[in-house]
């Protein structure tokens, strides 16, 4: 595999709105994440991909975009932008946006001008619809509920979105439009950008001509997916992007893939793919139900296990994935891995070592490395987030109460995962002077940075190690590069695996609250990392407490 400038590197995400407000106005900004660079070094991370800091009317929180080329006064200015890139750069910190390009805000230009000309140039920016016989020009069903087909304002035309009606899906057919989307990628890329992730980019290839799929709800619409799978050719924009923008900057690039086809991952994150890498999702995505949320099945420890070494297999001698516990769009990992009841600092230990060493990029979601919790929602008028409440619609109309609705959104909600950072113990979580935008975890007296910092055997400390590791100069070779080998395998609430290149490293985690023993192939082993304080190994075999993980140098 061809050496690549981040191969060795940890990425960290941040949500500007919830990660530190530096004005006092209850939204977090540019001056803030510019103000915590230090920390965030400090932690280990090198890549800090940044969810949507553009203009924006906000009615999916950034990911409907209003103007490319500018900042959201929420967030700041383009001189903070322009000082937070070179700051970074300073510290040898790379920034990654957000590309949002499979739908724009319908307060763009673009489609502002698509309502006053629909047949003109820009109309077909967009996938426009004459309305015809009362009936919607298809049946599939958007992310967030309800068809994909709205009225164009003052037409006698149909427009789509796959996502909220307030964001309009681009025409990739358009060699126009797709050279619009190039143009602002390298403007980007021209400021100093170390690259992009690329947002529900699968969207962009509709299956054409456009027809009607089976129907697998009540509401008498078709899930998405359908059609997604019956669409054909994407390579050939992504190919094209590729080529226009990233590869002339060395740029990296991380796709949100959940779905690619299954001879495809080599042009996904191949030596010579669309993109340097793809986020693995194949636990995220576990369990999920046509139905909703509501028939969700919980993952159990041996699913995470399964799931994870899938996706290891089928990454190997293809190229790296993005390796993730959460994000934006996710509840928290500790809340959503760890069986309840069960969720310690030593579990959050072991569910960080592993993940975090297995062969990819890892990537750490703001707050994650001080193993911040799902929320309590005692109302659904705590939430925000609109996927929820349509999931809590779907789940009211399946028959649940409305007690039994919330506990369900609750569990998956991305508002989990938008609650303010926890910084440390005073008002609000010391993540704004003012009134937070979305209500802070009240847990955040036990759970913050500053009580992590001050204590050596923190969780946030045990990430920096996990960091530390990976980065040294002796073991750096051998998890980066090295292959990913699970041991004992069958062995239940066990994950264990090799790394296994210029030396032979044993990554062991004991996925339940009862002690085990764990028989080893090696009589001689130098610990490297423990998230207890003692290992207790007899001959060769070790037994490891409740939720211990350990990293181990095999020697002979």
């Amino acid at each position: 595999m061809k050496k690549q400038w981040w191969h060795d590197k940890v990425a960290y995400q941040i949500y500007p709105k919830s990660f530190y407000d530096s004005n006092g106005d209850g939204i977090g900004d540019l001056q803030g994440i510019i103000q915590k660079l230090d920390y965030l070094k400090e932690l280990g991370a090198d890549i800090l991909w940044l969810s949507p800091i553009y203009r924006s009317p906000l009615a999916d929180q950034g990911y409907d975009i209003s103007d490319y080329y500018d900042i959201d006064p929420r967030f700041g200015t383009m001189e903070d932008m322009e000082e937070l890139i070179q700051k970074a750069k300073d510290r040898d910190m790379y920034i990654l946006m957000d590309l949002v390009v499979n739908h724009c805000s319908d307060e763009h230009e673009w489609f502002q001008k698509a309502m006053e000309d629909p047949d003109g140039e820009y109309g077909n920016f967009f996938y426009l619809e004459d309305k015809k016989d009362g009936k919607l020009p298809t049946n599939w069903r958007s992310y967030f509920g309800g068809p994909v087909w709205d009225e164009l304002p003052g037409t006698d035309k149909y427009y789509m979105h796959v996502f909220h009606k307030k964001q309009p899906d681009l025409n990739w057919e358009n060699p126009r439009l797709r050279q619009e989307v190039y143009k602002n990628i390298n403007w980007w890329l021209d400021k100093g950008l170390g690259g992009f992730r690329i947002d529900a980019i699968i969207n962009i290839k509709k299956a054409l001509p456009l027809k009607d799929y089976p129907v697998d709800r009540n509401d008498g619409l078709s899930d998405i997916s359908y059609m997604l799978k019956d669409a054909q050719g994407i390579g050939e924009f992504l190919r094209e992007m590729k080529e226009e923008t990233f590869d002339k900057y060395g740029a990296f690039s991380v796709g949100e893939v959940f779905n690619e086809k299954e001879d495809e991952l080599k042009n996904f994150m191949g030596e010579d793919g669309y993109f340097s890498s793809i986020f693995d999702f194949n636990k995220e995505i576990w369990g999920s139900s046509d139905k909703g949320w509501y028939d969700r099945k919980a993952i159990t420890p041996e699913a995470f296990k399964e799931c994870t070494f899938e996706s290891q297999q089928k990454g190997e001698g293809v190229g790296f994935y993005s390796n993730i516990l959460e994000n934006h769009d996710e509840p928290r990992g500790v809340s959503r891995y760890i069986p309840e009841g069960d969720v310690n600092e030593a579990s959050k230990k072991m569910i960080a070592t592993l993940y975090f060493l297995l062969k990819g990029l890892p990537f750490i979601y703001q707050g994650q490395e001080i193993g911040m919790e799902n929320m309590i929602f005692e109302s659904i008028e705590q939430v925000d987030d609109i996927s929820t409440l349509d999931e809590y619609k779907v789940t009211m109309e399946a028959g649940f109460t409305s007690e039994e609705a919330l506990q369900v959104v609750s569990r998956y909600s991305r508002d989990n995962a938008r609650t303010p950072m926890q910084w440390d113990e005073s008002a609000h979580a010391g993540f704004t002077t003012g009134t937070p935008w979305l209500q802070v975890n009240p847990n955040y007296t036990s759970i913050n940075v500053r009580e992590q910092l001050d204590r050596e055997d923190s969780l946030f400390h045990h990430y920096q190690a996990l960091a530390r590791l990976r980065k040294s100069p002796e073991y750096k070779e051998t998890l980066v590069y090295g292959t990913t080998i699970p041991y004992l395998r069958e062995h239940k609430n066990l994950m264990a695996y090799y790394r296994k290149g210029a030396k032979t490293l044993l990554i062991l985690g004991n996925y339940q609250r009862e002690s085990q023993r764990v028989p080893l192939e090696w009589n001689q082993v130098k610990m490297l990392l423990n998230n207890y304080s003692e290992l207790c190994k007899k001959d060769k075999e070790i037994i490891l407490e409740g939720y211990q993980a350990v990293v181990l140098e095999c020697l002979c």
